[in-house]
C-alpha cells in the first residue's frame, strides 16, 4: 500500500505563506514524518485575475486583451504590470536577497519569454497564412501556466531555505519539446522522485496534449492534483481551504451555528458541486472514486481539526441531514405547450436547445405540458435561449423568472416527516416554496424559493434540521 498523500493547496492559502508553512507543511516536524507527501499548488490568490480575465467581473487580464487585439500596447502593458505584481508578492515572502534574486529573475525570465512569444505570434499571423485564433487555446494555457509555476518555485525555495529538501516540479511545460498525454506525462515526471526523502512542490497546470484549458477552464489545478492522487496510487488525497466544509455557509447562519461535518462521501460533493459548492470538481473526482482514494478536506486555519472525510461507502450511522446549501441566482426558464402532451420528443427537443448554450443546468422537471429548466447563467443568455426555443415552438407560452435553488443534502435521509419539517419551518418564516424535489434515493431535497427568501430559506431549514438539540455528528 503506498505511504504517501497528495495535497492541493488554494490559492487564498498561497498567498498566506506562514500559515502554509506552518500548518500545513508543519516545517516543525520531525525529518522521519516531513516526507511522504506531494503538494499541488495553486497560484496565488487573485493571480489567475491579471494573467486570464477576472473570474466574476470578467474585465479582461493579459489575455483578454491579447485576444481582442485592440492594440498591441493594452496587452502588453497588463504583462508588465501583472510582471510587477509577482515581483511584489517575491518581495513580501523573502527576506533574504539572495533569495529574493533568484525569485526575481525566475519570474522575468518567463514572463520576457512570454512577451517575445507572443510578439512572435502577433508577427507570424499578420500574414494571411496563420490566423491567431488557432493558437488562443495554446496562450491561454501558457499564461495559466505562469501563475503555477510562480507560486511553485517561490515555495520550493523558501521551504529549501528552512532545511527541507523540497523539489520544484513544474508541469507546466516551460520550454519542453514533447507534448506527452496527461497520464504518460504525471508518470514519467513522478518516477524520478524519491518521496521518502523528498517533497515535490508541484505546478497546478499541466501540460498535456489533451489541453486541460479546454476541457475544465480554471478547474485545472483539481485534475492535476487528482491525476497525480491516481497515478501514484496515493494513500489519500487531502485538500486544503480557507475553511472547514460546515453543514452550512457560516456567513449565512453564522459562525457559532454551523458544525464542521466530520464524514460523507462522493456522492455528496457531486450534489454540491452541481450548486457551485465544490469540495472537488466532479471531473476530478472521478478518478479518486474509482481508485478508492479517500479525500479529506481540512481548514488551512486548524491543522489539528481531522476536517472530513470523503469515501466512496460512507453511509451515516443515523439518518440525518449533513448540509443545507444553495446557489442564489438562477433562472427559471418555464415552458408550458398543451401540445406536449403525448408528445416525449418535445421535452428531448428543448433539452438540447437549452443544451447548445453550454449553461449550466441545476435541475429541470416537467408534468404533462410544461417543463422548467433551472439555468445557472445570465440574463442576457436566458433571452437568448427563450427567443430560440420560441422560433421552434410558436405555439408554446414562455416565462423566465429569477430564483433561489436550497439543496439539503444527507448520505442517508430516509428520514419520516423531514418534507413536512421542512415545510412547517418555512412557514414560520411565511416562505413559500415555489417547487420542491425529493430524489428517490434520498440523498438530496431541492427546494425553489423567492431568490431575496435565500438567506432566511437557509436560515430556517439549518434551525429545524441541524441545530435542533441531539443533532448526531459523525467524526469518524
Amino acid at each position: 500500500m503506498a505511504l504517501h498523500t497528495v495535497e492541493k493547496i488554494g490559492g487564498t492559502s498561497m498567498s498566506n505563506y506562514p500559515a502554509v508553512r506552518d500548518n500545513i507543511v508543519q516545517t516543525s516536524r520531525s525529518q522521519a514524518d516531513m516526507y511522504q507527501r506531494i503538494f499541488v499548488v495553486s497560484a496565488y490568490g487573485g493571480l489567475t485575475n491579471y494573467l486570464l480575465e477576472h473570474k466574476k467581473t470578467r474585465e479582461p487580464g493579459v489575455y483578454a486583451l491579447f485576444a481582442n487585439n485592440d492594440s498591441d500596447w493594452q496587452w502588453s502593458e497588463a504583462l508588465t504590470d501583472t510582471a510587477k505584481k509577482m515581483r511584489q508578492i517575491n518581495a513580501e515572502l523573502f527576506e533574504q536577497p539572495h533569495l529574493l534574486k533568484q525569485a526575481d529573475q525566475f519570474i522575468t525570465e518567463r514572463m520576457e519569454g512570454i512577451r517575445s512569444c507572443l510578439l512572435d505570434l502577433q508577427r507570424v499571423c499578420s500574414y494571411g497564412h496563420f490566423q491567431i485564433n488557432e493558437h488562443l487555446a495554446t496562450v491561454r494555457e501558457m499564461l495559466a501556466g505562469v501563475g503555477e509555476a510562480h507560486s511553485a518555485f517561490n515555495t520550493a525555495l523558501l521551504l529549501q531555505s528552512e532545511g527541507v529538501n523540497a523539489r520544484f516540479v513544474d508541469l507546466s511545460g516551460w520550454r519542453e519539446q514533447d507534448n506527452l498525454p496527461l497520464d504518460d506525462k504525471i508518470k514519467s515526471v513522478f518516477s524520478r522522485y524519491d518521496f521518502s526523502t523528498e517533497m515535490p512542490i508541484v505546478t497546478g497546470y499541466t501540460q498535456c496534449q489533451e489541453g486541460l484549458m479546454g476541457t475544465f477552464d480554471r478547474g485545472y489545478s483539481e485534475i492535476t492534483f487528482s491525476k497525480i492522487a491516481e497515478l501514484t496510487d496515493a494513500r489519500e488525497a487531502v485538500i486544503h481551504k480557507e475553511y472547514h466544509l460546515s453543514t452550512a455557509d457560516p456567513m449565512v447562519v453564522g459562525e457559532q451555528n454551523v458544525k464542521p461535518i466530520g464524514r460523507t462521501n462522493y456522492d455528496i460533493a457531486d450534489q454540491l458541486s452541481l450548486i457551485g459548492m465544490e469540495a472537488i470538481h466532479p471531473k476530478a473526482a472521478k478518478g479518486l472514486r474509482k481508485q478508492n482514494i479517500p479525500l479529506r478536506v481540512k481548514n488551512t486555519f486548524e491543522p489539528d481539526h481531522d476536517g472530513t472525510l470523503i469515501t466512496n461507502d460512507y453511509r451515516s450511522k443515523t439518518p440525518r441531514v449533513e448540509i443545507i446549501a444553495g446557489i442564489r441566482h438562477v433562472y427559471a426558464l418555464n415552458v408550458f405547450d398543451q401540445d406536449m402532451v403525448g408528445e416525449p420528443q418535445q421535452f428531448i427537443e428543448l433539452q438540447r436547445l437549452v443544451n447548445e448554450f453550454n449553461v449550466t443546468m441545476l435541475a429541470k422537471e416537467h408534468n404533462a405540458n410544461t417543463v422548467t429548466f433551472y439555468l445557472d447563467t445570465g440574463l442576457k443568455v436566458v433571452e437568448r435561449i427563450q427567443a430560440r426555443l420560441e422560433r421552434h415552438f410558436p405555439n408554446a407560452e414562455m416565462t423566465s423568472r429569477k430564483v433561489a435553488m436550497v439543496s439539503v443534502m444527507g448520505s442517508d435521509m430516509s428520514i419520516p416527516g423531514i418534507l413536512s419539517s421542512m415545510s412547517n419551518a418555512l412557514a414560520e418564516r411565511s416562505i413559500n416554496v415555489m417547487a420542491v424535489n425529493q430524489s428517490i434515493r434520498q440523498v438530496d431535497v431541492r427546494l425553489v424559493v423567492e431568490e431575496d427568501q435565500y438567506d432566511s430559506t437557509i436560515i430556517g431549514l439549518h434551525e429545524a434540521l441541524i441545530e435542533k438539540p441531539g443533532y448526531p455528528v459523525d467524526n469518524g
